[in-house]
């Protein structure tokens, strides 16, 4: 089985496959991309303004290059007239932006609706989902900038049941979006999911959503790059922000190459935040690992076996969930949970294991080649939600992140809500996401991994035997 590199880019330092975010000091200084699948079929490298060289001064700072970084640097300049400085600390998007699945869906965070209902209420769970749809709104129309050629395959999204006994709660879910939120979702049963989208073994049936999206991630990533950079914003790339102090109303950013002094900053560093950038965003996220492979060119023959009629995200209902789909080039990726710490990603176990998954799934693959394999962290709030919030008023101080492996659609409308708190222009947004910061569990979180081995093995018992 091979692995494919991704292409040369040529100031970068070696990949750590073993980086992990909560031991790390930075994510690095110009290091390597991940040999994703996107970074290899993206194209050329569009051009950044190169590493920060000397000290500066800037209205507002984002750091973090991913999508969040890029749509608020887009929005900032579009909507407010203001000129962003963006600070990366290896290459464009190299985090979680070009890592994931590619999959764009009509959510944000990890709870499902009836959670949100749970949570807070049904009045404030419908603004939840009108703030959502609005996100995919932004997202559809954003993607159409001439900028932005991210290979998009609109035209839904499948939820599917991968055990006849987790049928009863979608379609109480599916009942509860159409009839309480008016979102016209509908059960299809095995067949029509065999005739009509995937011959997936597993599926029992499905809840169809009107919205959702793959896309080619790093496509859209540099799209964002190349739209941001029109606009007039800056992307500083091998420029990690080394430590930051508030000095008389402004944030001193220590950067390798100088100080960065800005009157705003906005963080945007998702599953890549170091424990030391800021006291605020200390311990406020857990970051998990999530594999993905991606198959060599299916055959004509496999093709017609597992009668890919549709290129939609298709997600499954285990608790860690395996999404994936066919690719435009006929390929076959799939994605799921990985290691618990960094340095046991590099174990071929999770490979195995991913494997495994697409097998059960997709018999006649068992043994096929996997052209593309790697790894990336998902930012998970403690409470399963992001958050765009300014969590000291002293400070112009805010982030964007949290979204769960769901950020691929919402982090643009993140960016742009972030935009807005920035010029003074937030007041109306009284969601909770916008209201309260990320939980904190302080100095217990590097410890959470211990429960999180003892829910993992929890988690395969309640979706595989139980």
């Amino acid at each position: 089985m091979e692995q494919q590199l991704a292409r040369p880019v040529a100031q970068r330092k070696p990949f750590d496959p073993a980086y992990d975010p909560v031991r790390a000091a930075n994510p690095g200084d110009g290091k390597d991309y991940a040999p994703t699948y996107w970074i290899a079929t993206a194209g050329p490298l569009p051009e950044d303004d190169g590493p920060v060289t000397q000290d500066m001064d800037v209205d507002v700072a984002i750091i973090g290059s991913g999508y969040t970084g890029l749509s608020c640097a887009i929005h900032l300049a579009r909507e407010h007239g203001i000129k962003a400085t963006v600070l990366e600390a290896n290459g464009v998007a190299w985090g979680c932006s070009t890592r994931n699945g590619g999959q764009a869906q009509i959510s944000a965070g990890r709870l499902k609706r009836s959670q949100w209902i749970e949570r807070w209420g049904v009045d404030v769970a419908k603004k939840m989902h009108v703030e959502i749809a609005e996100a995919f709104d932004l997202f559809r129309d954003l993607i159409r900038s001439p900028e932005i050629d991210c290979d998009p395959q609109d035209g839904g999204h499948l939820y599917i049941a991968h055990r006849d006994k987790v049928l009863p709660s979608l379609e109480k879910e599916s009942r509860l979006l159409n009839e309480v939120f008016g979102y016209p979702t509908r059960m299809i049963g095995r067949d029509e999911v065999h005739s009509d989208f995937v011959r997936d073994a597993e599926a029992k049936g499905a809840m169809y959503e009107p919205d959702g999206m793959g896309i080619h991630a790093a496509k859209l990533a540099f799209g964002y790059l190349r739209l941001a950079r029109k606009l007039g914003a800056k992307v500083h790339t091998s420029s990690p922000v080394l430590g930051s102090e508030l000095k008389n109303g402004v944030h001193h950013l220590r950067t390798p190459g100088g100080i960065v002094r800005a009157r705003t900053v906005c963080i945007a560093t998702a599953g890549y935040t170091s424990p030391g950038l800021h006291d605020l965003t200390r311990h406020r996220l857990m970051p998990i690992l999530s594999n993905s492979i991606v198959t060599r060119p299916l055959s004509d023959s496999e093709r017609e076996t597992l009668n890919f009629q549709t290129r939609i995200p298709l997600t499954d209902t285990r608790t860690l969930r395996h999404y994936y789909r066919m690719l435009p080039d006929g390929r076959v990726q799939i994605g799921s949970r990985s290691a618990i710490t960094g340095r046991d990603a590099v174990n071929p176990r999770h490979l195995d294991r991913l494997l495994e998954g697409l097998y059960r799934k997709f018999p006649v693959l068992r043994g096929i080649e996997v052209d593309y394999s790697w790894w990336g962290w998902v930012d998970v709030s403690h409470d399963m939600m992001p958050r765009i919030f300014r969590p000291d008023p002293k400070q112009q101080l805010f982030y964007a992140m949290g979204y769960g492996g769901n950020g691929v659609m919402y982090s643009a409308q993140a960016g742009r809500r972030m935009a807005q708190m920035v010029a003074g222009k937030g007041g109306e947004l009284d969601l909770p996401i916008f209201t309260s910061p990320l939980p904190s569990h302080g100095l217990l979180t590097p410890f959470r991994r211990l429960g999180q081995w003892g829910m993992y093995r929890w988690y395969y018992l309640k979706d595989e035997i139980l």
